[in-house]
């Protein structure tokens, strides 16, 4: 046992699963540092309710109404959880979510040289000039072709990177990085070109980047299938339980509640679920 309360008593297994029902960016909380804080708001939930009980507030229409609904909204979340967790995923689906989705299972590795310009967010290097847009424009182009002349690609950038934390590991960009991490015209860039390769001068609202892509990687569809079914699992249960809603015959009153939602335009993201 590890606590009572009157002539309650509770096992570690029963405090696990107390636990377990809680949002999941608290459990870690209440199984670390603020497990005794939590069984202390717990105790005060458990007396509180029973004083509710000998009260007899337990038996108002109100009381039962809310009841009711926390057992519904329990009930709920556990069904759709189980309907996650037992959905049946075939090969071809997976399949074709990672056809349709390449880009979220590619990567890429490398190095750039950052030239700004006036108003970039970067700061000024000490002993760098502020340059014009044209300016590192010009310089960015020269660099370019010095380096696909052939000169080292470190060597220029600790002395010419505008980035002070690449620039001192000669240009790298440390972790590989997907679609998505980077600003826009920096990640077409980058995924445009092959391993090796040297790109013209990229415009972004830090300056003006030459970028060298070192390494693409692109996740294998057997390395993603655990990933793949965690984002479809969830879409097939969805579907089971809108085609619950269906069966169930349901019907709102506009004149309460209002016109229903129009659908999401084309093109425009559904709200998250």
């Amino acid at each position: 046992m590890i606590a009572t309360i009157g002539t309650e008593k509770m096992t570690a297994a029963q405090f696990d699963a107390i636990v377990d029902g809680l949002p999941p960016q608290y459990q870690a909380q209440a199984r670390g540092p603020a497990k005794r804080q939590f069984m202390e708001q717990l105790v005060q939930l458990k007396v509180l309710a029973r004083q509710a009980e000998i009260m007899h507030i337990d038996q108002s229409p109100q009381a039962k109404q809310q009841i009711a609904f926390a057992r519904e909204n329990i009930l709920a979340n556990m069904a759709g959880k189980a309907m996650v967790e037992n959905a049946k995923v075939d090969r071809d689906a997976l399949q074709k979510y990672y056809d349709d989705h390449k880009n979220d299972y590619q990567q890429v590795s490398a190095h750039h040289i950052l030239i700004r310009f006036k108003g970039s967010p970067v700061p000024l290097k000490e002993g760098q000039k502020d340059l014009t847009e044209e300016e590192a424009l010009a310089k960015a182009q020269d660099i370019e072709k010095r380096l696909k002349a052939g000169e080292d690609f470190a060597a220029i950038a600790k002395v010419e990177s505008a980035d002070a934390g690449s620039g001192a590991q000669g240009g790298d960009l440390g972790a590989p990085f997907k679609h998505g991490q980077m600003v826009k015209p920096f990640e077409d860039a980058a995924f445009s070109l092959k391993p090796g390769e040297i790109s013209d001068p990229v415009k972004t609202q830090f300056g003006y980047h030459i970028i060298r892509v070192d390494k693409v990687d692109m996740k294998s569809f057997d390395d993603a299938r655990a990933e793949l079914e965690s984002k479809v699992k969830p879409e097939l249960a969805k579907k089971q339980i809108d085609a619950l809603q269906k069966e169930a015959g349901v019907k709102l009153e506009d004149s309460f509640f209002g016109p229903p939602t129009p659908p999401p335009t084309a093109g425009i993201p559904q709200a998250a679920k």
